[in-house]
């Protein structure tokens, strides 16, 4: 009966059009007027457990960095970079996309923001040389949800914080799985495109272009090494990574590219509050639903519906992830983390998971959720910037998401892809 409430309340909520965040709330007060534990304290209290959390405080950081990084040029240079190594072969601008993402991701972390700078770069170029455009739309935005697994990793910094699982450790694991992506992706994309890219127009290659665009690039090229670098050597923690990141944005966009002034600070500054607000207050009003989760025992609930599955971990993650992919054609990336980690993190441990292997497998299901329709948020986002029909979007994005869910199953079937280099990088 308790299960029922916490999901009748739930998608109730949300079916009549409540924000994601009051519905948590709402489905926070049902479960205690069910319980008999109704006490706005209560709801009071948690909300300001949730959000007052050190390691919370690396989101805003990595968001301000996100945005500095977009304003200073250090998306620019990072794709300038690319084409200049790979633009001239065939079907050349598809592999700068994703040589652009892998390389982005490792410095902002956030999908929608590292899509939106590939898309206003990239797709204009790709339709004037005669791509096929719902793909190369659709090759942009599979690109763009690598952000999330590479670090630093929003994803990981409020599943670490929500699971109680170290953050350092998810940043190390996600490197391999975020590089197996974007081969994925590079894959796919001759497999799919070969007998196009003869017909595309491209810049020869020339030494002194790449020469150039390094010696331009290596700012930019830096920062995911000193993050990455920083947190391996124990220089500082995640939260601390996030503020080096933004500092260190701001320093090279003003003085080295001198593309941010002043002047744009404080838009930088607004945009990343706005966003960095709502997975804040997303994560308050989740703490007092996670809180009644726990008191209510809706882990052993769920637990005991999978219990005759809990003895092979190979299918009781093919179900957990086959849950998560339902959930995440429904639902946006972070509402998804916040709702189930809760949830499934008992039945992790129950089950002899480990927590970081799983968690890393959650946040890459979540990240292919931002491609899936409806919500799709990194489609919408393609669509809008890049000028591309949502139904050809969609189109184009089919088998780059079928890519990334193979690729999600290899990692089920074989563990060790995602636990052996992570153990070698922590």
């Amino acid at each position: 009966m308790t299960l029922a409430v916490f999901l009748l309340s739930l998608c109730g909520a949300m079916a009549v059009g409540v924000p994601v965040a009051f519905a948590l709330l709402a489905c926070g007060i049902a479960l205690m007027l069910h319980l008999d534990l109704f006490d706005t304290q209560i709801l009071a209290q948690n909300m300001l457990a949730g959000a007052d959390n050190y390691p919370l405080m690396a989101v805003p950081f990595f968001m301000l960095a996100g945005e500095l990084m977009n304003m200073g040029g250090l998306s620019r240079n990072i794709i300038r970079m690319a084409s200049a190594l790979v633009g001239h072969v065939r079907g050349g601008l598809g592999y700068v996309a994703i040589i652009g993402a892998v390389t982005m991701a490792s410095i902002s972390g956030s999908a929608v923001a590292d899509t939106a700078a590939l898309a206003a770069i990239l797709i204009p170029l790709m339709r004037s040389a005669g791509y096929d455009l719902p793909r190369a739309a659709g090759l942009v935005a599979a690109g763009g949800i690598i952000a999330p697994i590479i670090p630093p990793s929003i994803g990981f910094v409020v599943f670490g914080v929500i699971g109680q699982v170290s953050i350092t450790k998810l940043f190390m694991a996600g490197i391999a799985p975020g590089l197996a992506m974007g081969l994925a992706l590079a894959v796919t994309w001759w497999l799919c495109a070969r007998g196009e890219f003869k017909h595309h127009r491209s810049e020869p290659f020339r030494i002194s272009r790449l020469v150039s665009a390094l010696r331009e690039g290596v700012w930019a090229l830096a920062l995911p090494v000193l993050i990455i670098g920083g947190m391996k050597l124990g220089v500082f923690t995640p939260t601390e990574a996030a503020v080096v990141a933004a500092v260190y944005s701001m320093l090279v966009g003003m003085f080295v590219y001198r593309e941010l002034t002043w002047a744009m600070l404080p838009k930088a500054l607004l945009a990343a509050a706005k966003t960095s607000s709502v997975v804040m207050f997303l994560v308050a009003a989740a703490m007092v639903s996670a809180w009644l989760i726990t008191v209510a025992n809706i882990p052993q609930q769920v637990a005991e519906l999978l219990e005759p599955y809990a003895g092979n971990q190979m299918l009781l993650m093919f179900l957990m992830m086959a849950i998560v992919v339902v959930v995440g054609t429904a639902l946006d990336f972070t509402p998804t983390v916040l709702i189930l980690t809760p949830v499934l993190m008992p039945l992790v441990k129950q089950a002899g998971i480990d927590p970081v292997y799983f968690g890393v497998l959650f946040i890459m299901n979540n990240a292919i959720g931002l491609l899936t329709p409806p919500v799709g948020t990194v489609l919408n986002v393609v669509s809008g910037v890049g000028k591309v029909p949502l139904s050809g979007a969609i189109r184009g994005v089919t088998p780059f998401l079928v890519a990334q869910l193979f690729l999600l199953a290899l990692f089920i079937v074989f563990p060790a892809l995602v636990t052996v280099p992570a153990s070698w990088l922590y």
